[in-house]
């Protein structure tokens, strides 16, 4: 079963900070055929791309066109097509006006023979999959205004695939966002101005431009404008990891001018920021840039407030053609904190029997916290396991290691779990993993720790918690408490539900291993929740607090596809893993 690590999450949600290209260029997804079997995978690419003309002297200058395919599914773990498929790129449109190369990275095998160009490869996994670029230039006796269209399609047993477009042009307009003097440094509430300005350093006007904005979850903009269009994305974590708004603004923007907003953005850290990016783009307008910064995601027009407009301010021009220069970026820091509290649970089997149990953390807030850009996980949740208990079942996200945290090769049965959390985690989220454990010997009040930590084993401490002491629950088995002997008929014994709102107490007397969770022991338990029964065993609810039911996951589409960076389920999908018995 294939785990989800904090990688492919960045992949995910850099499917949200690159999807945005990070916003470079998205992809433009069409219409899926009626009736198609298997999935219908679309490809996508920048609207159009502009040459250097070629040069009296020496090479012509490259540019690159990055084509896509996207997978639409959201279902991580089972969504991908793994079956083999070769994608052409029709050329001939382009005879004349510009000569293609396909880059040598990627893995797939591409070759291009007279005006065709083949790949071939396997596998595409939910979200949008960079296809091997192509690397083109201005043809020789090619002249300013040229073009040409390159057609895009695909093949595959099981699968149906879009056609896409791209427009290949000589000359043209050259935009260049120019960094916003921004405050990084922020408290919660803290506004600020973003007085964003792109020149047109091209050999054409640019037609209407086309505003990309993308920020994450703790910032936001005091106004909504009825010129954008907006869409929110949780890059598979959960939460809303990101915001795209879309802003057309008509006009001509000549060559060699610069360009303001007529009256600068409002940006805000909410009460929730704590580390936050802003991706601010600029492209030339029209339908078929609007639909490629899209990326098949559904937006909402803004409100029926003020028009985002710009205005013309004086500049000299420079010369530089560089598609790349279209976009900037800030990272943000809030002063603020967030407070991750381990959650316990208790469960009663007898000899023999199997208990289940469901056990994680919860964000108190008032922050969100995400690493993003790193795509390490934001927390670690340490489990050992009761005394007298074995573990046959566990998330995917989880590993057995030793008792002292050391590299374990068999799974079933260690005595403490290391399972990594998602790279983003919202205020008021829920981690819930569930484990299933055979009672070999019944220890009554046997305990074991829950610990949310850093991912860090040598540096244990959370740096954005301040609130240790509720960062240990415990998992007890037949607790003492209740009078029960612990005796009866075999069968398997069930939590019941977590609603108690019990306090969460560290092992007493245990040894401490690495990342401060805590081995052996008894544990001292608060008050429990509801008792539910499965089979001939009795539950009791959990202690440390309740875990709200977690659902099935989902990937963001391209925060991706965008920082094309960044549904369902309360974090992210933990599967159950049988062992083999």
């Amino acid at each position: 079963m294939r785990r989800t690590t904090p990688r492919a999450a960045l992949r995910r949600a850099a499917g949200s900070l690159a999807a945005v290209g990070l916003l470079a260029a998205g992809p433009l997804a069409l219409a899926a055929p009626a009736h198609a079997d298997g999935p219908v995978l679309h490809f996508g690419g920048p609207a159009e791309t502009a040459l250097h003309p070629y040069p009296a002297s020496g090479a012509p200058q490259q540019a690159s066109v990055a084509i896509t395919v996207d997978n639409p599914s959201r279902d991580e773990e089972h969504g991908g097509f793994e079956g083999e498929y070769t994608v052409t790129f029709d050329l001939s449109g382009i005879a004349g006006v510009a000569d293609a190369v396909f880059s040598k990275q990627g893995g797939a095998d591409c070759a291009i023979t007279g005006t065709t160009g083949v790949c071939h490869d396997a596998g595409i996994r939910p979200g949008t999959n960079p296809l091997p670029e192509l690397r083109v230039t201005a043809a020789k006796g090619s002249e300013d205004g040229d073009f040409g269209t390159v057609r895009v399609t695909g093949e595959a047993d099981g699968a149906t695939f879009t056609a896409f477009s791209t427009r290949i042009g000589v000359g043209g307009p050259d935009l260049v966002m120019k960094q916003a003097p921004l405050k990084t440094e922020l408290k919660p509430g803290e506004t600020q101005p973003v007085p964003l300005a792109f020149s047109n350093n091209g050999t054409r006007a640019a037609d209407g431009v086309l505003l990309t904005l993308m920020y994450t979850h703790g910032i936001e903009f005091t106004e909504r404008y009825r010129n954008c269009e907006y869409e929110e994305g949780d890059a598979g974590q959960g939460v809303p990891v990101r915001t795209t708004a879309l802003c057309s603004v008509e006009g001509s923007y000549e060559a060699g001018a610069t360009y303001e907003l007529a009256e600068p953005l409002m940006l805000r850290a909410t009460q929730r920021a704590y580390r936050d990016t802003f991706v601010y783009r600029v492209n030339e307008g029209g339908s078929a840039a609007l639909d490629a910064q899209r990326a098949g995601a559904r937006f909402t027009p803004g409100a029926k407030g003020n028009v985002l407009a710009l205005k013309e301010l004086p500049v000299t021009r420079s010369a530089d053609l560089n598609p790349r220069d279209n976009q900037q970026e800030a990272d943000f820091s809030t002063a603020n904190t967030a407070d991750f509290v381990a959650d316990g649970d208790a469960a009663r089997g007898v000899r023999g029997s199997t208990v289940e149990a469901t056990i994680g953390f919860h964000n108190e807030g008032p922050a969100w916290i995400a690493n993003l850009r790193s795509g390490e996980s934001v927390a670690t949740l340490d489990f050992t396991v009761p005394e007298g208990a074995s573990v046959t079942e566990w998330p995917d996200d989880c590993r057995g290691v030793t008792a002292d945290g050391q590299y374990r090769k068999e799974q079933t049965g260690a005595p403490r779990y290391l399972c990594e959390a998602a790279t983003a985690f919202g205020e008021d989220q829920y981690f819930s993993l569930h484990f299933d454990m055979k009672v070999a010997e019944v220890v009554a009040g046997a305990s074991g720790a829950v610990v949310v930590r850093n991912v860090r084993t040598h540096d244990p401490r959370l740096p954005f918690d301040p609130d240790r002491e509720n960062n240990t629950a415990s998992l007890v088995l037949n607790a003492d408490d209740s009078g029960d002997s612990g005796t009866g008929s075999t069968g398997a014994a069930t939590s019941g539900s977590t609603g108690g709102s019990s306090t969460a107490g560290g092992a007493a007397g245990g040894s401490t291993g690495d990342g401060g969770a805590t081995s052996g022991g008894a544990a001292a338990t608060g008050s429990t929740g509801s008792t539910g029964s499965t089979g001939s065993g009795s539950g009791t609810g959990g202690t440390g607090g309740g875990l709200a039911a977690t659902g099935s996951t989902a990937l963001t589409a391209a925060f991706a596809a965008a920082v094309a960076l960044l549904a369902g389920g309360v974090l992210h999908v933990t599967t159950r893993r049988r062992a083999a018995r």
